[in-house]
């Protein structure tokens, strides 16, 4: 490595370091203020508060960072622009690809950490700030999807309720279907099933079970019944975060379960996976726009230069957090939803860089 590819990449990552940690106390002062009525009319104990913030700044770093890095980047590459240094560079014979090698391998390495992040650091990160947000300061903690919970819990077996109160451990108009092929084996109802969490079993009250025959059907009821089911309640109604705090393993693992149970959350959860890869991917196409935008000595300074990329920064965070909502709700698939910001700004960037280099 050169004394200019060192020297760049010294700044990339001093740049980027600098920015980090200059935002990432504005963000933590920003929530404090937002927070602290509701914290001290909880009696939030310092402990979790403390706990809270070291989640937030790894949570906050993880979510904005391609922003800082895009942003840092385009700081210094500004200065070596106004300074004439990137003047100089490039009329020493070097060309305008040899110079961007620096930024590419120092997004290589921010890369190569933002998904080390995102795999195994991010998603406890992300449990403990959740828990936090919705333990002691949401008024209306509804973090368990409990209206008309409706599983595949096997190949064929289908459940569905009502309504379900996870405090009490308590669902209610409760339906279990078992098949035979297509074929319809048994079917029981109860107005109301609860969780008997010493023995893990179930007890349904107003319980009735319908079994098909070929000539007749047998019916039982009861006023209550104790039984086993194979299911667990924490799997049926996951909190609407649960993808986040998963890790990539974890993951994939819990969407093909949930795949077959029949989920209709499954978009959310792919969205977030998917967004571990796109990330870090960002990283790449963010430093060769700024670099792009950047590099050429403007009339007005660092200043031009700063509107630009805060800009196309808030344009691109508005087009992730659009297609990754429309992903959620919507039929549009995750994966294109996900990718499609890196795909219209990596055409973005080739266009830029293609001018830059002229």
């Amino acid at each position: 490595m050169k004394i200019i590819d060192k020297y760049i990449l010294k700044r990339y990552l001093g740049t980027f370091s600098v920015m980090l940690l200059m935002f990432i106390p504005i963000g933590i002062v920003i929530d404090v203020s937002e927070k602290i009525n509701k914290m001290l009319a909880n009696k939030v104990p310092l402990t979790a508060i403390l706990k809270y913030y070291y989640d937030f700044t790894i949570y906050f770093a993880n979510l904005l960072f391609p922003i800082f890095l895009f942003l840092s980047v385009i700081w210094f590459t500004s200065k070596l622009a106004n300074n004439t240094e990137i003047i100089a560079i490039l009329s020493s014979g070097i060309s305008f690809s040899r110079f961007l090698r620096p930024y590419i391998i120092g997004a290589t390495l921010v890369s190569l950490f933002s998904l080390v992040m995102g795999f195994f650091l991010v998603p406890k990160a992300s449990q403990g700030f959740n828990d936090f947000r919705y333990n002691y300061l949401s008024s209306n903690p509804t973090v368990r999807e409990n209206q008309d919970v409706y599983r595949q819990i096997s190949k064929d077996e289908f459940i569905y309720v009502s309504n379900f109160n996870y405090e009490s451990k308590i669902a209610f108009n409760f339906t279990y279907e078992k098949f035979k092929g297509d074929q319809l084996e048994y079917k029981i109802n109860a107005s109301r099933i609860k969780w008997n969490p010493a023995d893990s079993t179930y007890t349904l009250f107003n319980y009735s079970k319908r079994t098909i025959g070929k000539l007749d059907d047998v019916i039982e009821r009861r006023d209550q019944k104790k039984v086993d089911m194979d299911f667990d309640l924490e799997d049926l109604t996951p909190v609407v975060y649960v993808a986040e705090t998963m890790t990539l393993g974890e993951l994939n693992r819990f969407i093909e379960k949930e795949k077959q149970r029949g989920s209709p959350n499954i978009n959310t959860y792919l969205v977030v996976k998917y967004k571990k890869y796109s990330i870090p991917v960002s990283a790449f196409i963010l430093t060769i726009i700024a670099v792009s935008v950047s590099s050429m000595k403007r009339r007005g300074g660092m200043g031009v230069n700063l509107a630009l990329g805060i800009a196309i920064a808030f344009t691109f965070i508005f087009f992730d957090k659009i297609f990754a909502t429309l992903a959620e709700k919507s039929s549009i698939p995750p994966l294109v939803a996900v990718w499609f910001s890196n795909f219209v700004f990596g055409i973005l960037a080739v266009y830029l860089l293609r001018n830059a280099k002229r």
